[in-house]
C-alpha cells in the first residue's frame, strides 16, 4: 500500500468522529485521485530531478508544474513576486538561499513528522526547511601521479606553496561559498583570509564550476581540485584516473556535507499538498533514487549510498550548523574584497 493511501486512511478514520461511515466503494470502478497542481521553482537541474518527477506516484495527492533555473535566480524571484507568486514549493541546491529565505519569514515552518525523517544535522534549526540530499566536499585529485601519501591531510593544506600551478578551484561556485562560510565560523574571518589569500598565492587555475575541474583532474590539467564528490561518479568509469580523496582527519573542516534542500512557501494556499510533496522526497523510495540515480547522500537515516559512493564515517564530518553555510553575504564580501568574485 502507498504511504499515500496509507495516509488517506487515516485522515479518515481519525475525521470519522461518531457518524456513520460512508458505504464501502465500488470496487470495480477505480477510485479517482483528487489532485493539487503545485507550482515548484526548482534550483536543482532537469537534469537532476526531472526524471525523478515523473516518477511521482499515481495515488500521491498533488501534480507539479516545475520551473526550473539557477537557485539564485529562483529565491530572487521568489522574493521579487512577495504575496503574489504563484511558487508553493522551492527546491533548492543548497541550504544557504534557503536559510536566507527562512531569515526574512518567508518559508512555512514544518510539521515535526516531516522534520524528524531528517538527520538533525541536515535541517533548519528553526524547522522552516529540510535537507533532500547531499554532496560532499572533496579534493578530486590525478590518481596518476598522487599517491595517499602526497595528499593534502587537512583542507588547510591546499594553501601550501607546494601546490603552486597544480591546483584549480571555482570561485564563484555556491558551494564553495557555503563552504568559506564554514570556514569563517570555524577559523574566524582573519584566518580564512589569510588562507583564501595563501591558496590565491597557489595560482590555481579557475573553474566556472566543479565539473570541469574534475575533467581536468582526469586529463591531467590539474593535479588536485575543490568540488563536490557526486561529479567524479558521473564520468564513465572506463579509463577513469581521477579519484576523489577526504581528509583522513575526523572531523576536518574539509570534510563538509553539502545539501539541498525544500522547503514550503508560508502563503502557500496548498500547504496539505506541498506537504505530501516534501514528504515524498524524503521518502524511502525516493531517497534512493538521489542515492543510486545521482550519487548523492541519502539525509534520511538508514538509506545506503551508491556502491560506488563510499558511506561517510562515524565523526568523518565536520560539525557545521546549517545557518553557518547560510551566511553568505559576509563571504561575498570577502571573496569580493579578495578579486575572486
Amino acid at each position: 500500500m502507498s504511504p499515500f493511501t496509507v495516509f488517506s486512511f487515516l485522515l479518515a478514520v481519525s475525521c470519522g468522529g461518531g457518524e456513520p461511515a460512508d458505504p464501502a466503494p465500488d470496487k470495480s470502478e477505480p477510485t479517482q485521485v483528487k489532485k493539487t497542481t503545485l507550482t515548484v521553482y526548482s534550483g536543482r537541474g532537469e537534469s537532476l530531478v526531472g526524471e525523478l518527477f515523473k516518477r511521482i506516484p499515481d495515488d500521491a495527492p498533488f501534480n507539479v508544474e516545475v520551473q526550473y533555473g539557477k537557485t539564485a535566480e529562483m529565491v530572487t524571484r521568489l522574493l521579487s513576486e512577495g504575496d503574489q507568486s504563484p511558487a508553493d514549493i522551492i527546491f533548492a541546491q543548497d541550504s544557504g538561499h534557503l536559510g536566507a529565505l527562512a531569515a526574512r519569514n518567508v518559508l512555512a515552518e514544518l510539521p515535526q513528522t516531516i522534520l524528524s525523517t531528517v538527520d538533525p544535522a541536515f535541517r533548519s534549526e528553526t524547522g522552516e526547511w529540510v535537507g533532500t540530499s547531499g554532496r560532499l566536499r572533496v579534493l578530486v585529485y590525478d590518481s596518476s601521479k598522487l599517491g595517499a601519501k602526497d595528499l593534502p591531510q587537512s583542507l588547510e593544506e591546499i594553501a601550501d606553496p607546494k601546490w603552486k600551478g597544480k591546483l584549480g578551484w571555482a570561485p564563484t561556485n555556491g558551494s564553495l561559498h557555503a563552504h568559506v562560510s564554514a570556514l569563517r565560523h570555524s577559523w574566524g574571518d582573519e584566518k580564512t583570509r589569510t588562507w583564501l589569500k595563501a591558496v590565491q598565492a597557489n595560482n590555481p587555475t579557475k573553474y566556472p564550476k566543479n565539473s570541469p575541474q574534475v575533467a581536468a583532474a582526469n586529463d591531467g590539467a590539474i593535479e588536485i581540485g575543490w568540488v563536490n564528490h557526486y561529479y567524479l561518479h558521473r564520468l564513465d568509469k572506463g579509463g577513469r584516473i581521477a579519484m576523489n580523496w577526504s581528509f583522513p582527519t575526523p572531523g576536518d573542516i574539509g570534510n563538509v556535507l553539502m545539501v539541498a534542500g525544500v522547503g514550503i512557501r508560508k502563503n502557500s494556499p496548498n500547504r496539505e499538498a506541498a506537504e505530501a510533496f516534501v514528504a515524498w522526497l524524503l521518502s524511502e523510495d525516493t531517497q534512493m533514487y538521489f542515492a543510486r540515480e545521482g550519487y548523492e547522500y541519502p539525509t534520511r537515516p538508514g538509506i545506503a549510498t551508491h556502491p560506488d559512493v563510499p558511506p561517510l564515517k562515524p565523526g568523518q564530518l565536520a560539525t557545521v550548523k546549517q545557518s553557518n553555510l547560510a551566511d553568505l553575504a559576509p563571504t561575498r564580501t570577502m571573496l569580493t574584497e579578495l578579486g575572486l568574485l
